[in-house]
């Protein structure tokens, strides 16, 4: 059974420039393996780069060895759920793609404090105006 988003909908893409996600399928698919539940796809802002680099979690510096090329603002990535919490609790969150947000995220986030930085937009733009 595949996943679902934190608003009960079809898990989307969350990157794939650099390619995220745990099983590095481009999605915030958790499955059965990933205890620290890489949930959330957040948007990089420098703030959060530099707050998770702070805290030991560096998403900046490339890893060859990994086939990681590090993380610049603006790049989509699925993050551990407690880090950015974590990141949350410090005031440097970066936003939040709710559709690509995996419904096991709010294991750890509760879903009002996800949609205070979601960045989404609605399928339907001609819904607005």
């Amino acid at each position: 059974m595949r996943e679902r988003n934190v608003l009960g909908g079809e898990l989307e893409p969350c990157g794939t420039d650099p390619v995220t996600g745990f099983h590095r399928d481009g999605t915030c698919t958790v499955g059965p393996h990933d205890v620290g539940l890489h949930a959330v796809c957040a948007v990089m802002t420098e703030e959060f780069l530099a707050h998770q680099r702070s805290v030991g979690n560096d998403l900046s510096t490339p890893r060859p060895e990994w086939s990681f090329p590090g993380l610049v603002p603006g790049d989509r990535w699925c993050v551990v759920a407690a880090r950015w919490l974590q990141a949350y609790d410090d005031g440097v969150a970066a936003p939040v793609v709710l559709a690509a947000t995996s419904e096991r995220a709010l294991d750890v986030v509760p879903l009002a404090v996800l949609q205070q930085l979601s960045v989404d937009v609605p399928p339907d733009l001609g819904a607005w105006g």
